[in-house]
């Protein structure tokens, strides 16, 4: 073989610090084998074959050989030149940040950090595995591995790393899968492919920094500040699990990222579990890329924030422990109480912002003045941001972008109902429409009053308008629910109670949590109609079951309260009430029925003189007659109207009065009433 020529080999402009020192060390190693190799007559690198001299070389007393090894680097002049730069390397290893950063923050050994740089050189350049190979006498061994690494920086050859191993914890290098024993100091060893690339300036594991914006959520981010603090002041290893709960779009990774810049680090390393956790993940998650995860965060010094951490096993979490100093998991409902078995847990829940914040957000994008479902609606900072992207267009675009955000697919127990009725198309009693125009100014200036003059401290239950709309059927309880609705420019949804009881004990409460949850912020009035079927079932408790209809009556008005919204009732039987439910509303409006005036307008409103093409279809009417005689509902009088015009389109003619009364009988005897012709005698055919 050609002896290695004593000259001084200069560092690659591009080589690592932590890769010249290998190389040194394996240039004076080979120059000490082939010495060896020389003195006992081999002819050296033979592979596969095994001669006698090999087997005398080999069974030489170790001592002999390491101090034959030690004695030739003192003696020989290239083995010197290479000593020299060898510690020069040695002392330049430490102003390489990225291979200084990877050692102290995960503490490897110094034994672990030479064997990791073997493991990375084979990565990196292909050749190494043939040095390698070179190395160990063995063409098979084209490998890096323990007893090579202890070979190369002067360790102790019974050095052992095992599964405890911070190289293996951390997943920066481990023993080939295919290894019979892993652990022994032949077993072939692998450098993580990430790191290899993290060491090359290939990946740079950027966090994520804080967005150059005001903190929506001032008191917590200082919450979050001081929990921190406190903790790491008492114990600075201790780990810290921090959860911020909240819907999406609330900005609990904005809010993440603040505190981040707030303490110091660099940012967020974002863990999306949608993707890295969840079932649409391309491979089964395992408990390897949560380390990893911890790891980036460790090398990029940012908090880990994992996102919609809810979807991710729990055990998962609990490798967590010492791998991350301080983890923030965005969720919308908590997480199990076990995930964290040894890290400080504390949870923050990210309130709706008020119609202030809202509304200074809105200002803040540029988007001119708020809007109506910026201001009322409860919207999340998301959805306001998307909607500000609409401004440009009108601001019926950004209305229906807020609508299409925020809207339900109706379910089984509730269905939304047409409102194409104004204040002008009902009829009321001065009284009435006054207690409903009350109730639609409540509706409308409830956030003005609550949030900007800070009368919500007056509603410690909750700030739900809710409202008791009672009488006979067809007195207008619905239709008032429309017009009110529309009034507002809600959605109506109507809830059939009859439809949500259930039978089995606790299924009600499961039905309503449905409906509340499926409208909890979008801009709907609830009407629950039919609710006699729930709060007829009040009753002294006789049994179980008259308990639990108690607390389910309960829980739809504690609901009710908490519901942003309007939620209005309506039943026939306010009678069967209890008082102290009673208190609970907000508003309770009697729907009487119609007297003499209320029913003389119903039937003027009801029988139109002309068709809208301007064709007279009414008769002589004696309208007095019908409102002073026929106490009927409103309802009564439209279904009267109609029956009329039908009987009149039958013969081609126009409505008469004797079809109204033929109409009117028909409408009554649905009822179980008789008409008395004794008042009606002068009407004729």
């Amino acid at each position: 073989m050609t002896p290695l020529k004593n000259k001084r080999r200069e560092t690659a402009p591009d080589e690592r610090t932590f890769l010249t020192r290998l190389r040194l060390r394996a240039q004076r190693r080979v120059l000490w084998m082939r010495a060896l190799w020389k003195a006992s007559g081999a002819p050296g690198a033979q592979g596969l074959a095994i001669t006698d001299a090999d087997v005398d070389r080999i069974l030489q007393h170790p001592r002999g050989l390491n101090s034959g090894e030690a004695e030739f680097y003192q003696t020989d002049q290239t083995a010197r030149g290479l000593t020299r730069q060898i510690a020069d390397a040695d002392a330049a290893v430490t102003s390489d940040p990225r291979w200084t950063r990877l050692c102290c923050e995960f503490n490897l050994s110094v034994f672990e950090r030479d064997l990791l740089s073997l493991a990375v050189a084979v990565e990196i350049d292909p050749w190494w595995r043939r040095v390698c190979g070179y190395l160990h006498d063995d063409a098979t061994a084209a490998q890096a591995t323990p007893w090579l690494a202890a070979g190369l920086f002067g360790w102790d050859r019974e050095v052992r790393l095992g599964s405890d191993s911070a190289l293996v914890r951390w997943h920066l290098a481990r023993p080939a899968e295919n290894a019979l024993n892993p652990w022994s100091t032949i077993a072939s060893w692998q450098a993580d492919p990430q790191i290899v690339a993290w060491l090359l300036q290939e990946t740079a594991c950027e966090p994520a920094a804080a967005p150059e914006s005001d903190c929506l959520y001032p008191d917590i981010l200082a919450a979050m500040q001081q929990f921190t603090n406190s903790v790491l002041k008492h114990d600075p290893a201790s780990a810290i699990a921090i959860e911020l709960m909240g819907p999406d779009g609330s900005g609990r990774q904005t809010l993440a990222a603040q505190f981040a810049a707030a303490i110091g680090k660099n940012g967020l390393f974002v863990v999306d579990d949608r993707i890295l956790l969840g079932s649409g993940a391309p491979y089964h998650p395992t408990g390897e890329h949560v380390i990893r995860s911890a790891r980036s965060a460790r090398l990029a010094h940012s908090v880990l924030y994992w996102r919609s951490a809810e979807g991710a096993e729990p055990r998962l979490w609990s490798l967590l422990d010492g791998a991350a100093q301080i983890s923030i998991f965005g969720a919308t409902t908590p997480l199990p109480a076990d995930v964290h078995s040894r890290a400080l847990r504390r949870i923050f829940r990210l309130p709706p912002l008020s119609r202030r914040q809202r509304c200074a957000l809105w200002t803040r994008l540029g988007a001119g003045d708020p809007p109506i479902p910026v201001s009322d609606w409860a919207l999340t900072p998301g959805e306001i941001v998307k909607a500000a992207s609409a401004a440009a267009a009108s601001g019926d675009a950004v209305v229906e972008v807020c609508r299409a955000m925020l809207h339900q697919a109706p379910g089984e127990l509730f269905v939304p109902l047409p409102c194409p009725y104004t204040w002008e198309d009902i009829v009321l009693t001065p009284t009435l429409q006054a207690h409903l125009a009350e109730l639609e100014m409540q509706a409308r200036l409830r956030f003005a009053v609550l949030e900007d003059w800070g009368f919500e401290r007056l509603l410690p239950m909750g700030r739900g308008l809710t409202a008791l709309f009672a009488g006979p059927s067809g007195t207008g309880k619905t239709m008032a629910a429309q017009v009110l609705a529309r009034a507002l420019g809600m959605d109506l949804y109507r809830v059939d109670l009859a439809g949500v009881i259930n039978k089995y004990i606790g299924e009600t409460e499961k039905h309503l949590r449905r409906v509340f949850e499926a409208c909890e912020r979008a801009n709907v009035l609830l009407f629950f109609d039919e609710a006699d079927a729930l709060f007829g079932q009040r009753m002294q408790v006789k049994d179980a079951h008259d308990r639990f209809a108690n607390i389910e009556i309960d829980y739809l008005l504690q609901r009710m309260e908490q519901f942003d919204g309007v939620a209005v009732l309506a039943t026939n039987r306010k009678e069967d009430l209890d008082k102290a439910f009673l208190r609970r509303l907000r508003f309770l409006i009697d729907f009487l029925p119609p007297g003499p005036a209320e029913r003389l307008e119903l039937w003027r409103k009801s029988l139109p003189l002309q068709s809208p093409s301007g064709e007279e279809i009414l008769g002589a009417i004696d309208w007095e007659l019908l409102a002073s005689k026929l106490t009927l509902t409103g309802a009564d009088i439209k279904s009267a109207a109609l029956g009329a015009a039908f009987l009149a389109r039958a013969t081609n003619s126009k409505i008469t009065m004797q079809q109204v009364i033929s109409a009117v009988r028909r409408q009554m005897s649905k009822h179980g009433q008789v008409l008395r012709m004794g008042d009606l005698e002068h009407i004729h055919a």
